[in-house]
């Protein structure tokens, strides 16, 4: 059982590095079979088809940047602009990680293409993201630290500015532009933000 979780982790990580360097249509199971030093047909003991493989690299990519419990939920948003930060400082660490950009330029391309790769967005990027901002407002809110308001809405306000700095910086790096004026953007809108919700 180890080896094969082992297998299926190296199946990951190449199929991650080939479709970020040569895209989903020029990733074949079989370059990915090769590298990994398996046969083929051996990929399907653990995927279905190229595609499940891409789904599951792209649920990485889409996933929170801030994995917390429920208990820790609680904790974490009552340090009130601190968890943001963290949240937010997250968030740009995907940004700027090489790997992750390449990935999610691709994302961006393929998310027009593939009715499941919409779903999946949906539900392990936006959905996600916005219930674990969404609760952290509330609890905010009902121990007085912000104004009330709608805390799914300033969930939206929140993750809606970070996801454009990061595909500012992904446009800005395909065309190899310098993003150094925007790593700071992520503190900054932290900063502006605290200060228009806070009590």
């Amino acid at each position: 059982m180890a080896k094969r979780s082992k297998t299926k982790e190296k199946i990951l990580k190449v199929s991650t590095t080939f479709f970020s360097e040569l895209g989903y249509k020029g990733t074949s199971v079989r370059k990915i079979a090769k590298e990994v030093g398996i046969r083929e047909s051996a990929i399907y003991n653990h995927y279905t088809n190229k595609e499940e493989i891409f789904l599951e690299v792209a649920k990485g990519i889409f996933s929170s940047p801030l994995t917390i419990s429920t208990t820790q939920m609680q904790e974490s948003a009552l340090k009130g602009k601190a968890f943001l930060s963290t949240f937010a400082m997250q968030y740009k660490m995907l940004t700027f990680d090489k790997t992750n950009e390449k990935m999610f330029r691709l994302l961006m391309i393929e998310l027009m293409q593939s009715k499941d790769l919409r779903e999946q967005f949906q539900s392990e990027f936006h959905d996600k993201n916005i219930k674990l901002l969404s609760e952290g407002f509330f609890i905010m809110m009902q121990s007085s630290m912000i104004k009330s308001s709608d805390p799914m809405l300033l969930a939206y306000e929140f993750i809606s500015t970070l996801f454009y700095i990061r595909l500012q910086v992904t446009l800005l790096h395909f065309d190899a532009h310098a993003t150094d004026a925007l790593a700071m953007q992520f503190e900054k809108h932290v900063d502006f933000f605290w200060e228009s919700i806070k009590v």
